[in-house]
């Protein structure tokens, strides 16, 4: 069995029943010179069978095939060699349901099937699976490190700020007291980070509001996941919605969601707008509108993921007077968010994830502090 290297790029293997599927997507990521569809297969077989020869770096695969399904395909691969594997899935019950199942299983990131329909539609296709791509590569389910030609950031085009959706704070006008609340940013590796913690937490936790880059639709399949797990409620986010003590709210896949102020509590906002910082939801808007909303009265936690979304503005619930947390690079699939929180002195603590349900409980509890627990 060996690995290929070419000129640094990586390495994709596309697994997916559909031969129209399988030629536009190694159109879209072949679009990436940094990334090489190095194999096709149509089905869990001939995958296994190319696999014996040439392992790839990424695997892009269909949950839904003929003969072995791709999920008994994705558990071979983790008990016997595991790769980095991301799911691309079509947006139905079903689909969203196995893909949660996935992810739990081992994937590292979910994708939606892409909607080919115009040039907008293409472009935003485009962008989503490469960089889930290049995040699985990145990961630390990854065999070998990434080329460094391949490490480009996720940021090489142009990109907006949190500045598109919600102005900047205002930090000479102080934040009335009010409700504590808890808001955490997660991407890739994010989905398994957010259950270890959120199925810690008790009926105490402080309101949790959260944005998790998934796709629409799959968020739904993701918090009822979470609700039937946790002692706390989970649920996906409507506009209006009230965040109360003992639940969490999942920001809906492709719309941003921020927090308000409510008496002295508070409610989400849910909204379209352009991609920010290349994700919608962004976790930069919702810290932003934390910044704005709870100031004080808030804990922000970035975890897992590639890129740099989230970290500008933890900053900004920092200034605000927030308790700030990044989680650690031993314990990140990806340390991208939380490196770049912690590059630019945005957070107070950088924390395996063990701890960090612990400094949520510590926080409802008056405990936590800027220099600590108290």
């Amino acid at each position: 069995m060996t690995t290929t290297q070419t000129s640094g790029q990586i390495n994709v293997m596309v697994v997916d029943d559909s031969t129209s599927s399988r030629v536009m997507l190694r159109r879209i990521i072949e679009s990436d010179a940094s990334l090489r569809v190095s194999a096709m297969a149509q089905d869990a077989f001939s995958a296994a069978h190319l696999m014996k020869s040439e392992l790839p770096d990424v695997i892009l695969l269909d949950l839904e095939m003929p003969g072995m399904d791709g999920m008994t395909f994705l558990r071979r691969i983790m008990q016997q060699h595991p790769l980095p594997v991301v799911i691309c899935s079509s947006l139905t019950e079903e689909g969203s349901r196995r893909s949660v199942e996935a992810m739990e299983a081992g994937a590292v990131d979910v994708i939606r099937k892409p909607e080919m329909h115009d040039a907008n539609a293409r472009a935003e296709a485009t962008m989503r699976i490469c960089d889930a791509l290049h995040a699985a590569a990145a990961s630390n389910a990854a065999r070998r490190p990434v080329p460094m030609r391949a490490q480009r950031p996720l940021l090489a085009s142009p990109k907006l700020t949190a500045d598109e959706i919600l102005p900047p704070p205002n930090f000479r006008r102080p934040v009335a007291p009010a409700e504590l609340v808890v808001c955490i940013g997660a991407s890739t590796g994010g989905t398994e980070a957010l259950r270890e913690v959120l199925c810690a937490l008790t009926p105490e936790a402080p309101p949790i509001v959260v944005v998790q880059h998934m796709p629409k639709g799959f968020t739904a399949a993701f918090a009822r996941r979470l609700d039937g797990l946790a002692q706390i409620r989970i649920r996906e986010g409507e506009d209006g919605m009230t965040v109360a003590r003992g639940e969490a709210i999942i920001a809906p896949g492709d719309s941003h969601m921020l927090l308000q102020r409510k008496g002295s509590g508070y409610q989400v906002q849910v909204r379209g707008g352009p991609y920010v910082s290349r994700h919608r939801p962004s976790v930069d808007v919702l810290f932003r509108s934390a910044a704005i909303a709870a100031g004080q009265n808030a804990l922000g936690i970035i975890l897992t993921g590639m890129g740099d979304d989230g970290a500008m503005c933890l900053g900004e619930m920092q200034r605000s007077g927030a308790v700030t947390i990044a989680q650690d690079e031993a314990s990140s699939v990806v340390y991208g968010m939380p490196r770049e929180a912690a590059r630019l002195g945005h957070a107070h603590h950088i924390l395996p994830l063990g701890r960090i349900a612990p400094m949520i409980m510590g926080f409802a509890a008056g405990k936590i502090s800027l220099g600590g627990v108290a």
